[in-house]
């Protein structure tokens, strides 16, 4: 059976198995509330004393089994604490999807809250969530949030280096190095560094920001970056920093990047060692795309499949994580009924328990076909940058991998929480069900046109008129020109692949784009090399041929792999242009 049709067949079998309700009639059965204030204080102290030994794993445990004894309303500032350090253990394990739906659950309780802590962290894990994928405009409203709550000095400067952070992802890095040239020689941290009797935590975070003051001016070109990333690794050795130190040698890496290959490689190997024996998936991935850029011949192989490893053992891991959390949810009544309700415990009857078996079968069905696409994306991207040309296309695939299986993943876990929480009896639920799943399907078809396997023999021209002409809609036209008139039976296999990538990505790009409405494509043989030209008539924007030039660096990195050329003209009053050169 083809993938492409193997994927829908999985999606046919999960309807046959959510459709199917029970009839029966729902009776309710009240309970009484135990008091489990002694445990739950105990609980807390177990969980706090594991998080502060980062020992992740027992600490999520003791919070979990908090939140399942808690009353939101009784014990609602443990019920609070809990919901935090959870967040915080997603986060720091890369799952920021559950963390931030985590998060979520503490903003109905802020009202009832006295300190400002509480407020201050969860705005910090909403903002560093959308920070981890790239919506910074959202990361600086939480963290402005957090900046204006009336609390402790520490917090206020602890939070100017967040935001510092977000304008580093900005690439605004001479504001980025205003704020930390202000935390690293007056305020609240720097008074405190100057001190003999300073506490631990607030060394650590001097020590971040002084690093992030000098990953500011390494961007900058300013020499004194080296400096101050050896004064960041030295206060961290000092003080037995294990969560920051990988950070430290990443930088370090990044640094001698260009300048000294193999001390970067020394680097990135130190930075991936201590990452991992934390289970930092973010500085290991991190570590791990160094040691990649810097090595060559056996160990750039050897690194890039420890990349590949590691990317599908953290995805299996995550799979397994949230099916512990699943079952947790849907085997607690207690839990279940606090986290939506917010108020007193129920149970309901035998139709409940069948209800929950069939959602039970849900979860399971759904991991099983997210394990299926991880699988198989996995392979086709693997199979494809083993016949790449050049490195920096194959860690281009990778990239395109995690961008369409987080997407994908989204929008599956919305369901899952949807079908967990709805009554699926209920026609209005049932048909929303079924809305989301059509999109969830559509979405996955979308994923296996876009890797499918591209024909280059006779009919390749054929099909690369179709591909275009797909992406026409009733407000968008597209023009395409002189494809008729090349011979594309003398053109190399390879070479036409990549064509037919680079086209497909441009068009999606300008598919996006709501200012678009007219796009023309010329094709064109000039001496011995084919040329292909696009345009559109998108009005001039500032910086727009930047950010284009930006955003179209993969495709720049496909066509230098057949010894082409991709040239962005400057923008008219009519549109702008881009010329794509390539030999025969």
């Amino acid at each position: 059976m083809k993938t492409t049709n193997f994927i829908p067949f999985l999606f046919s079998l999960f309807f046959l198995l959510i459709l199917p309700a029970s009839c029966e009639k729902k009776e309710q059965i009240k309970h009484i509330i135990p008091d489990h204030t002694a445990q739950i204080k105990r609980l807390t102290i177990v969980g706090d004393d594991y998080f502060a030994q980062a020992d992740y794993n027992n600490a999520f445990k003791a919070y979990t089994k908090v939140i399942e004894l808690s009353d939101p309303i009784k014990n609602r500032i443990d019920y609070v604490d809990a919901l935090i350090s959870i967040g915080y253990i997603y986060q720091y394990q890369g799952n920021y999807i559950q963390s931030e739906a985590t998060a979520i659950k503490i903003l109905p309780h802020l009202k009832y809250m006295t300190k400002p802590r509480y407020a201050w962290n969860a705005y910090c894990i909403l903002g560093f969530n959308y920070f981890k994928n790239n919506d910074t405009e959202n990361a600086l409203l939480y963290f402005r949030k957090a900046l204006h709550l009336n609390t402790l000095p520490w917090r206020k400067w602890n939070i100017l280096n967040n935001i510092g952070i977000v304008y580093i992802k900005q690439k605004q890095y001479k504001k980025a190095a205003y704020i930390f040239e202000k935390l690293t020689t007056q305020g609240y941290y720097a008074d405190k560094y100057k001190t003999s009797n300073t506490d631990r935590f607030d060394v650590i975070d001097y020590a971040t920001m002084v690093n992030n003051l000098g990953i500011c001016y390494y961007h900058l070109k300013n020499p004194k970056a080296i400096d101050l990333y050896n004064k960041a690794l030295k206060i961290r050795i000092k003080i037995k920093d294990r969560e920051d130190m990988s950070g430290s040698y990443a930088s370090l890496s990044e640094y001698y990047l260009k300048s000294n290959p193999q001390l970067a490689q020394k680097y990135a190997k130190l930075g991936y060692k201590k990452a991992s024996e934390l289970n930092l998936y973010a500085d290991q991935k991190y570590c791990l795309g160094f040691l990649v850029k810097s090595s060559k011949g056996n160990d750039l192989k050897k690194y890039t499949n420890l990349y590949i490893n590691f990317t599908d053992s953290v995805n299996t891991a995550r799979l397994k994580q949230k099916n512990q959390f699943s079952n947790i949810k849907y085997h607690s009544k207690l839990d279940k009924n606090e986290n939506l309700e917010l108020k007193t415990l129920e149970a309901e009857n035998k139709l409940q328990l069948e209800r929950q078996k069939n959602r039970s079968t849900i979860s399971i069905v759904i991991i099983f076909i997210i394990s299926l696409i991880t699988l198989f994306l996995s392979f086709h991207i693997t199979y494809k940058g083993n016949k790449a040309k050049k490195a920096a296309v194959f860690e281009n695939e990778i990239r395109i991998l995690n961008k369409l299986h987080n997407e994908l993943t989204r929008e599956v876990l919305n369901t899952f929480v949807f079908a967990q929480n709805k009554d699926l009896e209920n026609i209005e639920n049932k048909n929303q069900l079924l809305t989301n799943l059509d999109k969830i399907y559509s979405q996955t078809r979308n994923i296996s046109r876009e890797n499918s396997i591209i024909i280059t023999n006779e009919k390749y021209g054929t099909g690369l008129k179709e591909m275009m002409a797909g992406f026409k809609t009733p407000n968008l036209n597209l023009l395409i020109n002189g494809l008729d008139n090349i011979n594309w039976n003398k053109i190399n296999k390879i070479k036409k692949i990549i064509l037919y990538r680079i086209l497909q990505e441009l068009l999606q790009y300008m598919k996006s784009d709501i200012d678009v409405t007219l796009a023309i494509i010329s094709f064109k043989i000039i001496g011995n090399n084919i040329s292909v030209t696009y345009s559109n008539n998108r009005p001039k924007a500032p910086n727009q041929r930047i950010i284009l030039k930006n955003d179209m660096q993969n495709v720049e990195n496909r066509i230098k792999t057949i010894n082409g050329t991709i040239n962005f003209d400057n923008y008219t009053e009519n549109g702008f242009k881009i010329i794509i050169t390539f030999p025969l």
